[in-house]
């Protein structure tokens, strides 16, 4: 890491906003200064002590040097509001929502596949979503080997991804159930307590029949791995589980890839940690991925339909490396290429 010190700002005071600033501070990011905004000033409790937060304005990113944007997405998001009026004035800015992740100006990045896209930053890089960032870490080290042909993933999402509202729904029907009062949805069309629900974002008009968490899982990761036109198809599903995300993925390639040499490839790449001994029940769980900030893979099996694909079982949490981690990381990625 650098000698110089920097000076950051974390946009965003809610769950991911909290991980931003425990991930810098862990992390011994090289931290002149640190400020947070939010919709409206205030203190609050973040990464365990008490925070100012300021609220966000154009002028909030004068004299900074990096801005991490927490990820709240649409017209009212604060990356659509301030990210480029804050990478005019010079800020490198890291935006986790997913406003302009196809933007052909934006780098689209997870550090360990493809930090060299940011070198054609314009001031501005994107997170990819929570669950992609998690399947191309498996994918990206299984593709340089053998070259992808297709890909299918299912995956069994935690409320913890829909943030603090999502949590919440699940604490509060959980009681509910428990005293048999009436349920609250919350954030969800169903109640997720008991339940898992095929749904996550709204249907997407350009691909008829998909919710918009199955079209971003396409087309983030063709253009992470720089493959547009590669076969993938996805089923996003919401699970009753506080944190960390769950994927079955069935990945096809050019050539055949057995589960040991796999296995290999997989331990080798930074980022990865395979846990594979199904004879010992030794797998992946979503229940000890909270607070690890590694992708997990286990499961990792040839698939007998077809001689060229293999099927894996990969989990991680959605809050590190499916967000803040990853926003953290390409801080610090752009620190050592020389890029702030």
């Amino acid at each position: 890491m650098s000698e110089k010190a920097y000076r950051v700002g974390v946009v965003g005071a809610g769950m991911v906003g909290d991980r931003l600033v425990a991930g810098l501070e862990e992390r011994h990011f090289p931290l002149e200064e640190l400020r947070i905004m939010a919709t409206s000033a205030r203190k609050q409790e973040m990464a365990g002590r008490q925070r100012d937060v300021i609220a966000a304005s154009p002028e909030a990113f004068d004299g900074l040097d990096i801005a991490l944007f927490a990820g709240t997405e649409g017209e009212s998001g604060a990356s659509v509001r301030f990210g480029w009026q804050a990478a005019d004035k010079g800020v490198f800015v890291v935006d986790n929502g997913g406003d302009f992740r196809m933007d052909a100006r934006v780098p689209l990045v997870v550090p360990e596949v493809n930090a060299e896209a940011m070198r054609r930053h314009s001031g501005f890089v994107a997170n990819p979503n929570c669950s992609t960032v998690q399947m191309v870490m498996v994918l990206a080290p299984l593709h340089g080997a053998a070259s992808l042909r297709r890909v299918v993933v299912s995956t069994y999402q935690a409320v913890g991804g829909t943030g603090r509202s999502g949590v919440q729904a699940l604490a509060e029907q959980r009681k509910a159930a428990a005293h048999g009062g009436p349920m609250d949805l919350g954030p969800y069309p169903h109640a997720i307590y008991d339940n898992v629900i095929p749904q996550v974002g709204g249907l997407n008009e350009h691909f008829p029949g998909y919710y918009s968490e199955e079209v971003k899982m396409i087309r983030e990761t063709r253009k992470i791995l720089g493959r547009p036109d590669l076969p993938i198809t996805a089923t996003c599903v919401r699970v009753p589980v506080a944190n960390g995300h769950s994927e079955a993925i069935n990945a096809e390639f050019e050539r055949q890839l057995s589960a040991e040499e796999a296995r290999e490839i997989l331990s080798r790449f930074p980022g990865v940690v395979v846990v594979d001994d199904p004879a010992a029940s030794r797998y992946p769980l979503a229940a000890d991925a909270g607070g690890q900030d590694a992708v997990f893979v286990g499961r990792i099996r040839e698939d007998p339909s077809s001689p060229n694909a293999l099927d894996m079982w990969c989990v991680s949490d959605n809050l590190l490396k499916g967000a803040a981690l990853n926003a953290v990381q390409i801080a610090e990625k752009a620190v050592e290429m020389g890029l702030i």
